[in-house]
């Protein structure tokens, strides 16, 4: 097939059957946050089986994310994209139904399997039905849309399912999109696998999991709980592990990836951007959340409806980083995107106790719409730089880099913003204070009026402080991330050699 064959009807409808997977499993990231206490009431699930039921699923998505990718180029990505559509389906019905704590974190755990085998099917898809570079850079702006679109939807659409029905609702609601895909997918999906794939690496699946999984469960260890030797070790063993998964892939007669990916600095320089803007995006997630909650006093419901307002702006910021790029050097779009997207953050360092909603509604929405741009021409760039044949393994690394950028967006900006909030209380503040604003507000539901208005008030004062110092380490970040974009973003297509 010559890459300049343009796509027609039948691959832009195909776009909108991967769009469904892709909606469903960005939106399982997020929309637990208001059935845990439904789930806690019912299943009587202790403090760390919460944090499995939300971390189990993300830790098995990342660490077989290469895995799947590998899978998917060898034995098809229509066929894997129907057996996660399969396995996710089921899960959900497990989890619904599920009896007890522990059955509910192994249906998680499969979801997270079958969100392995979804999101970089998806993504490679797009490269086999979309040859022409100007179409393909409208189906990843789509694409990037969706996936935002998802996270940002998670919440609200869990509250809105919890407030009519129980809460297993929340996972029944993925089987009317698994059946409408596997009704649709083989008709209109193409089957693609690559021609000369060989023997699946088992080995390599291994050390790739034996990888990232400490590295991200440590990263968010230490994010969540500070200092310790055991996140630590994990983080070390996970670093040593993928040493030798890096040594495997230069030896193994069929690699997983292909090392020569990473030294096309479009790819490279990709990855990393990718990485920074994840990082950036997550990290303020955190803060722009507690802000809404328990600075202005949102309801949770409330606070996640408004969180939708900057999804306005982010809607049409794919398609016109696009036409952007068709018209000016896509390093100098790129860039820009990064400058407006440190603009947020700097709207952000204005915002005070008794600000307006819409400051930090206006640069949430810059910093997202920024973001989004980058991330819609760096994905762009990542499947654009390589041949079809290795989309599946460019995707999944793509989307590991991403789970790494949201882990350390957690733990970088969560660490800088927990020291400004403590340096802004006094030497003699209370325990719970120090812990933090949510720690705070939880104390403070037991003191009388007059006590929990003043402790309040010290806590909100300071993490609005710690807001503030976050936004400006993040406007720094973007900007210094921003010139050195110069140097790594395409100005044209790069196809890497077979």
């Amino acid at each position: 097939m010559s890459t300049t064959e343009r796509a027609g009807r039948k691959e832009w409808i195909a776009l909108g059957v991967l769009a469904l997977p892709l909606l469903l499993v960005s939106m399982d990231v997020s929309v637990l946050y208001f059935a845990v206490p439904y789930i806690a009431g019912d299943l009587g699930v202790t403090a760390t089986e919460q944090l499995w039921i939300f971390d189990i699923y993300g830790f098995v998505l990342a660490g077989l994310l290469i895995t799947m990718g590998s899978l998917g180029d060898r034995i098809g990505r229509r066929r894997l994209l129907i057996f996660g559509a399969v396995a996710f389906g089921l899960a959900s019905v497990a989890a619904a139904y599920a009896q007890n704590p522990e059955q509910l974190i192994a249906a998680r755990a499969v979801l997270g399997i079958g969100g392995a085998t979804l999101m970089p099917s998806t993504l490679a898809l797009i490269r086999n039905m979309f040859h022409d570079a100007g179409q393909r850079q409208k189906a990843i702006a789509f694409w990037s849309a969706v996936m935002m679109g998802g996270i940002s939807l998670g919440p609200v659409f869990g509250g809105f399912l919890l407030e009519h029905f129980w809460w297993g609702s929340v996972f029944l609601a993925n089987i009317p999109g698994m059946l409408l895909l596997l009704i649709l997918a083989p008709v209109l999906l193409p089957e693609f696998k690559a021609p000369a794939g060989g023997r699946f690496d088992l080995l390599g699946s291994v050390l790739s999991l034996a990888a990232v999984l400490p590295i991200i469960w440590g990263i968010k260890e230490l994010a969540a709980h500070g200092w310790a030797a055991l996140p630590v070790i994990a983080i070390v063993a996970g670093l040593v592990f993928g040493v030798l998964f890096v040594q495997r892939q230069r030896t193994a007669a069929y690699p997983m990836i292909e090392l020569g990916m990473f030294r096309n600095r479009a790819f490279s320089g990709s990855l990393a951007a990718n990485t920074v803007g994840t990082l950036a995006l997550v990290g303020n997630a955190v803060f722009m959340t507690q802000y809404l909650q328990l600075v202005q006093g949102l309801s949770p419901l409330r606070a996640a409806l408004w969180s939708l307002a900057p999804s306005l702006v982010v809607g049409a910021a794919a398609p016109l980083a696009t036409a952007l790029a068709r018209r000016i050097d896509r390093a100098y779009v790129t860039g820009g995107a990064f400058v407006l997207a440190a603009g947020g953050f700097v709207v952000l360092t204005q915002v005070r106790v008794e600000s307006s909603l819409a400051v930090i509604l206006i640069g949430a929405g810059l910093l997202a719409a920024g973001l989004v741009m980058v991330m819609s021409l760096v994905t762009e760039a990542i499947v654009g730089s390589v041949s079809p044949e290795r989309a599946g393994s460019a995707s999944a690394v793509m989307e590991t880099c991403s789970e790494f950028g949201g882990a350390l967006g957690i733990a970088v900006l969560g660490s800088i913003g927990t020291a400004a909030y403590r340096a802004d209380l006094p030497s003699d503040a209370i325990a719970p204070l120090r812990e933090g604003l949510p720690s705070a507000a939880a104390a403070a539901a037991h003191l009388p009026t007059a006590a929990a208005e003043a402790l309040l008030a010290t806590a909100r004062q300071a993490f609005t402080h710690s807001l503030n110092t976050i936004s400006v380490v993040g406007a720094v970040l973007l900007v210094a991330t921003a010139v050195a974009t110069r140097r790594t973003a395409p100005t044209t297509e790069i196809v890497l050699s077979e």
